[in-house]
């Protein structure tokens, strides 16, 4: 018997960064869309903990206890009293290292598979506690479609999605380590007066009503100057996007990954294309928000 659940990557169509707290992380209001491209975290019954990927990138992913899906295992199996006894395969689509929470993503598919596999029963805000003991963005990775998270961005309020948001996400040449984007914003922000975060409301009405050419106008990204300053070389994607007909370009998360929202498909199909010969990415995808969180195929 095996259990394997599909989870979507996500976008930020905002990130507002506060300053750093004592405990070195940042309050945040950060909506979060998730976006039809998927991992998928099969767990079956096995002798002891061990992880194995495949796909794009696979080669970049911690097969130890300290990878982010067997953490999930090893949590589930404490709290519930068992051994994590578990082979996790994970088949990856998510760009690694991208700034589109491929690791949260697989974390919460392992939760939920695990939970499912062993019969623990789990509640929904257990399954949610835990995902937010192992990091800011797993919790969402669970839940899907759009929320509003604050705190350290573990805290969600789902958000109404009104309609369909194209995307097309150029791949970077190189990764990105969250916690340097987070140090160069703090660099970056040294004898200024950062203020408290707080959720856009045009954003929040642009997704209400799904409304792209509003969405288009009210996306930012706090985190994006810092991106920039460690890669520059990505603000010759974000140009090569919006020439392409773009209606927004921005760095998603603390990147590298750069999205483009398009106003249909067939547009998104297009930039795709002209970014693909644009020489300034390793690879495009397109994909389509909102999408479900955590589920069981």
């Amino acid at each position: 018997m095996s259990v394997t659940v599909r989870v979507p990557a996500k976008v930020n169509v905002q990130l507002a960064v506060g300053a750093a707290r004592p405990d070195g992380f940042h309050d945040l209001a950060n909506v979060f869309l998730a976006v039809s491209l998927y991992d998928e975290v099969t767990a079956t019954p096995a002798d002891a903990l061990r992880v194995t990927c495949e796909g794009p990138d696979a080669g970049q992913v911690p097969l130890d206890r300290g990878n982010l899906a067997a953490r999930a295992a090893q949590a589930l199996a404490a709290r519930y009293g068992r051994s994590a006894d578990v082979h996790l395969h994970i088949a990856k689509d998510i760009p690694v290292a991208g700034g589109m929470a491929g690791g949260s993503a697989d974390c919460a598919g392992a939760l939920v598979a695990c939970d499912a596999l062993w019969g623990t029963g789990a509640s929904r805000a257990e399954l949610l506690e835990i995902c937010a003991e192992l990091g800011s963005d797993v919790p969402f990775s669970l839940v899907g479609g759009a929320a509003l998270g604050t705190g350290r961005g573990e805290r969600l309020t789902e958000l109404e999605v009104g309609g369909d948001f194209h995307w097309v996400f150029a791949l970077a040449a190189r990764g990105l380590s969250t916690p340097a984007v987070f140090r160069e914003f703090d660099r970056l922000g040294e004898g200024r007066d950062i203020p408290e975060p707080v959720a856009d409301q045009a954003v929040l009405d642009a997704l209400a009503k799904g409304d792209v050419a509003a969405l288009a106008v009210a996306v930012s990204n706090d985190l994006q100057p810092a991106a920039l300053s460690l890669f520059p070389e990505l603000s010759d994607t974000l140009a090569a996007g919006r020439a392409a007909g773009a209606l927004a370009a921005l760095v998603s998360g603390s990147g590298p990954t750069t999205a483009f929202l398009a106003p249909d498909a067939g547009s998104a199909s297009d930039i795709a294309g002209v970014l693909r010969a644009s020489g300034t990415c390793r690879d495009v995808r397109t994909a389509v928000g909102a999408a479900a969180g955590a589920t069981v195929v």
